[in-house]
């Protein structure tokens, strides 16, 4: 089998999870190139695959890469995505997939124009149980669908933003709904599988007095089909608690608590998935990247469409910002 060529742009925190990945895939990839803007933390990274390294991304621009992964922050990651899809590379991005509605279509608009695929990184989606969750749903074996939350209670320390991008809203793009929960407001908008009627949310800054943005956040938002969403969010709670959503059907449930997956129906509870999880400061990332990543490197080499494409992405990202709108006036936000 001939092997994917892959590079890396951004080699801070997550760029742990994709090393790991990296190692499990390297029948089918070979990693050439990586780059970060400290060029010290290329040249580390580098050292574990003996490859090329640099500390700017234009260099990658002339190389001849199939798949280019954007670790970045935020507000860098349209223009890193355009421009590599625009030298002939395929492109899977940390999520958000950019902070604006704006730059997400001009990113979709620029894989379409340079025939590249453009993926997103949802990791979730690609637990076991959460596909069998999403088959049953839409086998109608459920019913329909008349309700959902998700609750996420975490823990981000002052620590976590001394950097010089988040934090900041027109770096990050938002806090707790923007870099956490948007992973939970994805698994819901993919389950419900239905487009968004409007949202009415609230945010807040009630303890991260050091940044800018929310540190916690609420919102109602109901679908197209008739769902009533209720979301809660925040990161100044003392732990990493799981994550935990449900979604309501007419015969029965769906419960997810962390990596864990449930059934509950006719007074009955099956498991779907009950996964291992990572440990330590990192484990709140989940252990999915592997099957995302490698899910895309599959949609390259054969040719198929990407699961989780740029207009999936989108949708995550168009809640999270209508949450944000509807926060400034106290006002519904029609989609």
């Amino acid at each position: 089998m001939i092997k994917l060529k892959t590079a890396l742009i951004g080699c801070g925190r997550i760029s742990s999870v994709y090393k790991d990945s990296f190692i499990e895939l390297e029948d089918i990839s070979d990693l050439v190139f990586v780059v970060d803007k400290v060029f010290e933390r290329a040249s580390a990274f580098a050292s574990d695959f003996n490859c090329g390294y640099s500390n700017d991304y234009l260099d990658l621009l002339s190389m001849d890469i199939d798949v280019v992964h954007i670790c970045t922050p935020h507000f860098l990651h349209r223009e890193q995505a355009e421009r590599c899809m625009l030298a002939g590379m395929n492109v899977l991005t940390e999520k958000p997939m950019a902070i604006s509605l704006t730059d997400a279509d001009s990113m979709i608009a620029s894989a379409a124009a340079s025939g590249r695929k453009l993926g997103v990184i949802y990791q979730n989606r690609y637990n076991d149980g959460i596909s069998k969750a999403k088959s049953l749903i839409a086998s109608g074996e459920l019913g329909n669908i008349k309700g959902a939350w998700s609750h996420l209670t975490g823990w981000r320390p002052p620590s976590y933003y001394e950097c010089d991008w988040k934090g900041s809203w027109a770096k990050e793009g938002g806090g707790v709904l923007m870099d956490q929960a948007i992973h939970s407001i994805d698994l819901v908008s993919y389950l419900v599988d239905s487009p968004v009627k409007w949202i009415h949310g609230h945010i807040d800054n009630r303890i991260l007095k050091t940044v800018e943005v929310e540190d916690v956040a609420d919102a109602v938002i109901e679908f197209e089909n008739g769902c009533i969403y209720s979301l809660y969010a925040c990161n100044y709670y003392k732990n990493n608690s799981p994550v935990q959503i449900e979604i309501l059907g007419e015969h029965g449930r769906i419960n997810i608590k962390g990596s864990d997956v449930y059934l509950n129906r006719d007074d009955k509870t099956l498991v779907l998935s009950n996964q291992d999880r990572l440990t330590g400061e990192t484990s709140y990332w989940g252990s999915f990247h592997k099957n995302q990543i490698k899910s895309f490197y599959e949609s390259v080499l054969y040719n198929s469409p990407v699961i989780t494409d740029g207009s999936e992405g989108r949708k995550s990202l168009s809640i999270v910002l209508g949450v944000y709108e509807s926060s400034k006036t106290n006002q519904k936000v029609y989609l």
